[in-house]
């Protein structure tokens, strides 16, 4: 029987062969990431899952609207996924909103983009459109509220 002593390496000596390279590339694409301008994006989704009022008063509006229930049935209620598959752009300090996302309703799916202002608390929307896309020959844009009202 051998009674030799088996040493062990280190952690380090045994994995630095994957965990550099590893570290290295996630450090690079943070860096990327956050030069890029997606780290202010990601920022506006955040704020947009936050602030509910803004896309539930808006659906409500556009509920009120007979073309919109003719065309789209009963409106859903918007589900955070929506807001991912969408647009969002606070500026101002986020006074000033525009947003693009899905609504569903019973019979089609169409796009809400809104556009307002927050005013001591309260959104001030200046538009709220419904863009029906499909099918392409019933393709068009309803206005709830436009730029002029």
């Amino acid at each position: 029987m051998n009674n030799e002593i088996i040493e062990r390496k280190s952690w380090w000596k045994r994995n630095w062969k994957w965990f550099l390279p590893l570290m290295s590339f996630t450090l690079i694409s943070i860096v990327l990431f956050f030069s890029s301008g997606m780290g202010g994006h990601m920022t506006d989704f955040a704020q947009a899952y936050a602030d509910t009022e803004l896309y539930e008063n808006a659906l409500e509006k556009a509920q009120r609207n007979k073309r919109v229930t003719d065309l789209l049935g009963e409106l859903e209620p918007i589900d955070n996924l929506a807001i991912l598959e969408g647009e969002v752009c606070y500026s101002e300090d986020n006074k000033s909103v525009d947003l693009s996302i899905r609504v569903k309703g019973s019979k089609r799916k169409a796009s809400m983009d809104i556009s307002a202002n927050r005013i001591n608390g309260e959104w001030n929307y200046n538009k709220i459109n419904i863009r029906i896309k499909k099918p392409i020959e019933e393709k068009q844009t309803i206005e709830i509220i436009s730029q002029s009202e």
